[in-house]
């Protein structure tokens, strides 16, 4: 079965062991992580070992290797499909964290010193990858998790979650937030310049018009949106066509050139080359590869 941008995700859910309030999932597969599109209402922290493959996080869709780290806010649709095992003698391993977001609020309530959780979990509701040397950071720490008693793993969790906060190479992937009203902590000038994006990237880009609409400077608008996002807004924009691009070529039969224009692009060779930069793929190359029939969906209570 082929992913579809509209596709329909089904509702997980997730049940923390008794006498924990969050859940942890060890789930080892010796036939392949299948492709199962859903949501939740859990934020989700999910390493993937030992395995590549490509996921889905509402409409970004990236190839991940051993190591991979994702974090996805709660109601963004998503899903993993594996393409083959590094050792091919062990199996595909997906250690899965979920915790709610009253539990969030919960411990940024009462320790003001994890107020930089709230920020991550804002840029959770658009799905974040981090970088290599986080990703090393904190692999023993959620692998630890497995063996430990809950009160350890409880610390472990709140430290893996801090080292994620001081990522310099964290990336948004970009993609629409579920519930931005929402999102805990997340300054409302940023907010209002997201939501304008989200709602009309494939329209012409104003940073004038965005600046106004933060109530800042053009220089002081420049400085905040990278400061929240890790990029200009340029590049932003550039993230979201590109993303609902992939969407379109996997999801319909439209002329590349009609998506390009769709997603805001006047000019094909340009939508071309960004493509490419970003996904390392033509987009005839691209939509080969993914219309490729993925595993088919199962609906489960809870990922395993």
């Amino acid at each position: 079965m082929r992913y579809r941008a509209g596709m329909r995700a089904f509702l997980e859910t997730i049940t923390p062991d008794d006498g924990a309030s969050w859940a942890l999932l060890n789930r080892r597969l010796e036939e392949g992580i299948p492709f199962e599109w859903h949501h939740h209402p859990e934020y989700e922290l999910t390493l993937t070992l030992n395995s590549r493959g490509h996921r889905y996080i509402g409409d970004d869709i990236e190839p991940y290797d051993d190591g991979d780290l994702v974090l996805v806010g709660p109601g963004l649709p998503h899903s993993w499909c594996s393409r083959e095992r590094i050792d091919a003698g062990s199996p595909h391993v997906a250690l899965v964290i979920w915790f709610h977001r009253d539990w969030a609020n919960g411990l940024l309530a009462m320790f003001p010193e994890l107020r930089d959780i709230g920020v991550l979990l804002a840029g959770a509701e658009q799905g974040l990858s981090f970088g290599a040397a986080t990703r090393a950071g904190v692999r023993p720490l959620i692998e630890a998790m497995r063996g430990a008693e809950p009160g350890r793993r409880l610390m472990l969790l709140l430290d893996v979650l801090l080292q994620l906060c001081r990522d310099p190479d964290v990336l948004h992937l970009a993609n629409a937030p579920a519930t931005p009203a929402a999102m805990p902590t997340a300054d409302p000038r940023i907010q209002r310049v997201l939501d304008r994006l989200h709602q009309g990237f494939a329209e012409p880009l104003s940073i004038p018009e965005l600046a106004e609409l933060a109530c800042v400077s053009v220089s002081a608008f420049h400085r905040m949106f990278r400061r929240h996002t890790r990029m200009t807004a340029v590049q932003y924009v550039t993230r979201l066509r590109i993303g609902r691009a992939c969407s379109l070529l996997i999801a319909t039969d439209l002329a590349v050139v009609r998506i390009a224009e769709q997603v805001g692009y006047a000019n094909l060779s340009l939508f071309n080359r960004q493509f490419l930069a970003l996904k390392a793929s033509t987009p005839r190359d691209f939509r080969r590869l993914h219309r490729k029939a993925p595993n088919p969906p199962r609906v489960v209570s809870a990922m395993g």
